[in-house]
């Protein structure tokens, strides 16, 4: 379904039952996003929100693509799967071999569909241009500050057009924008980005480098910047499809070597000059749940807003999860099963991304084994295309179990889980945003292998797996070890041979040594996988200690295997591993990068809101998140004292 502006998709919205419009004035610095966090994180995403007064000119649209239903709503479809199965049955047609005349002329349809998705330039102005703002100016926009630490508003849906210089080739990407005053922002675009690529040829040419930026406009343009598509493919070729028909494109007006959508919101047309210095920009609270840090990027100068009579300025949050990003990636997820399915991993039968994974942190495949070394064969595939060079963990299954009933997956994996032999290390290019890694933008990955081996696949060196039936005491483990401030065993109730261990950490290699001698325990040779975190964070909320396990662990550096002998049989050697997903310091594990704060709201939004509550006719009243991690964090600074 194609909507004909972002007031269309919202009027579908607001008919479905699914945006509350608040009237209240709310504003943009912090409250919005303090509000917004307390209803992202409500059973199935809550409401979207439609922020009318702002003190701006112009309402704010927040979570509107914050629930499944919404996603599906802003791709026009019943469910995400419909997409990828559109994917392949177009692919299998049109790869499907032609016999004769009548095979060849029942293809004429498809490729006019094909034609009716491509982009097209039309004359003149767009609706995006029905004002044009004298003097261009951004603090006219209701631009958030989401966090206290940020260092300062910034554009968080931003669409931003840039072409390479050589070729003319477009593309669309999502990138943040931080407003540092009228007329500039930074460019926060990370090395691995195809924007980034087209910086680095204008630099080499020594020319200023045209870009525009939209907001709003059909969602399926905003969903399509964030898609991860192969270069040579246009996003505008696949929002055409999604919504089912064309991108219609106008020229900027200062910039009119850029198109963008004739009824987008708004436009910011602008150039950087990379001939200029960098600006230091950041901290900002990120979809990992940890700030991401201050650094040099390009300057964005602004030489025109333009923007719809009826503009509405759509925003989001992101932050400790779940958040609306949530649902993007799970349209990802299921959108692009089929052409990874397709082009690289034919064996692959689902793929799951957690939310306490952030996206790239873990990863969930399943396939279709027929031969050994398989997930090797899978490992290698997935990590060597396109965005999922960014994995870190990657836990491959087979067909004997459901990837989304996550304890009956644990269980499964686990039984056919040698944690000597089926859990393989590498590195290489990481999310710049991943702060565990030693360098930035380059550490450690891990594939679990929990798929069922076949005899060529299992250790014939007199390794067994883990075996045992003493019981285990967790209060043993904390008698014994003070440093052990909490343990959560429930996971060997439901059969899955798993604790989680809360460490309060105070020399070098603490939990390396710490694990060999839990090890050395009669109970733990029913466990094959320990995971470590923080002291201060409570092991028993089993999804946020995932979430800070995974952003906290590089796999190769910070796993440690350990081969104990097995009670009554020491001619016999058990197998475990225990993960380091704790803190790192320079003092304690010589980690030379600065760490990452949690982010929470500070305590005086909190209270404006908790005040605000009723006037806001959201519902009933919903206690702030960031009273949970209040007592995780280190410090108020958006970096953790070392």
């Amino acid at each position: 379904m194609a909507y004909k502006h972002l007031k269309h998709f919202i009027d579908t919205l607001e008919k479905a039952g699914e945006l509350i419009r608040i009237k209240t004035y709310v504003d943009p610095r912090l409250e919005i996003a303090e509000i917004t966090d307390r209803v992202s994180k409500s059973p199935n995403g809550g409401k979207a929100l439609l922020f009318e007064n702002t003190g701006y000119d112009f309402p704010v649209l927040i979570n509107s693509m914050g629930s499944y239903k919404r996603m599906c709503m802003a791709l026009g479809v019943q469910e995400l799967d419909d997409v990828a199965n559109e994917i392949e049955a177009l692919v299998k047609l049109l790869s499907k071999p032609k016999e004769g005349l009548l095979d060849k002329l029942a293809m004429l349809p498809k490729l006019g569909q094909f034609a009716s998705w491509m982009p097209k330039v039309v004359s003149g102005k767009g609706a995006c241009q029905e004002v044009i703002m004298a003097d261009p100016d951004l603090t006219k926009l209701p631009v958030m500050q989401c966090w206290p630490k940020d260092g300062g508003p910034f554009i968080t849906l931003p669409v931003i057009h840039t072409k390479d210089p050589n070729t003319g080739t477009r593309n669309v990407g999502m990138y943040r924008m931080q407003v540092f005053d009228k007329t500039m922002t930074g460019m926060h675009w990370h090395k691995h980005k195809v924007s980034a690529r087209h910086f680095m040829e204008y630099k080499k040419l020594k020319k200023r480098m045209p870009v525009a930026v939209i907001l709003g406009g059909d969602p399926a343009y905003t969903y399509s910047a964030t898609a991860p598509l192969p270069e040579n493919v246009d996003e505008y070729m696949l929002a055409g499809f999604l919504r089912k028909q064309k991108v219609e494109l106008v020229k900027c007006i200062t910039q009119p070597e850029i198109e963008v959508p004739a009824d987008a919101d708004f436009v910011i047309e602008g150039y950087v000059d990379p001939e200029e210095e960098l600006i230091w920009e950041g901290p900002f609270g990120d979809h990992t749940g940890y700030y991401s840090l201050a650094d040099w990027y390009p300057r964005f100068h602004v030489t025109a807003i333009t923007h719809r009579k009826d503009a509405v300025y759509p925003s989001t949050i992101v932050g400790i999860p779940p958040q609306e990003d949530a649902w993007i990636g799970k349209a990802t997820e299921r959108i692009f099963l089929a052409p990874i399915k397709m082009t690289m991993v034919p064996e692959i039968i689902d793929m799951e991304m957690p939310v306490e994974g952030v996206f790239h942190n873990l990863v969930i495949a399943q396939i279709k084994k027929d031969y050994s070394g398989q997930a090797q064969k899978v490992m290698n595939a997935m990590w060597g295309a396109g965005q999922m060079m960014f994995n870190k963990i990657l836990a491959v299954a087979d067909e004997g179990t459901n990837i989304q009933d996550y304890k009956a997956l644990a269980r499964y994996m686990f039984k056919h889980l040698n944690p000597a032999t089926d859990i393989y290390f590498s590195q290489g290019p990481m999310d710049v945003l991943d702060h565990s890694c030693s360098k930035m933008g380059f550490g450690g990955k891990m594939c679990i292998d929990g798929t069922r081996k076949y005899e060529e696949e299992i250790a014939g060196n007199g390794e067994q797996q883990p075996v045992g039936n003493h019981p285990f005491d967790k209060h043993e483990i904390l008698k014994r070890f003070p440093e052990v401030k909490g343990i959560n065993d429930s996971l060997l109730k439901e059969d899955i041979p798993c604790i989680l261990v809360a460490v309060q950490k105070s020399r070098p290699l603490h939990i390396k040594e710490l694990n060999e001698q839990i090890y050395c325990l009669p109970e733990m040779t029913a466990v094959k996988m320990v995971l470590y975190v923080e002291h201060t964070v409570d092991v028993n909320d089993l999804p946020s200690a995932l979430w800070r396990f995974c952003n906290n662990l590089d796999p190769r550096r910070d796993s440690f295997v350990v081969r104990p002998p097995l009670p009554g049989h020491p001619d016999k050697m058990g197998a475990g591993i225990g993960m380091d997903g704790t803190l790192k310091t320079r003092l304690l594990d010589n980690f030379e990068r600065d760490w990452p704060n949690i982010i929470v709201a500070d305590d005086a939004t909190i209270k404006k809101i908790d005040e605000k509550w009723e006037s806001l006719n959201v519902g009933p009243f919903i206690a702030s998140p960031s009273h949970k991690y209040k007592s995780q964090m280190y410090g108020e600074e958006a970096v953790v004292p070392q």
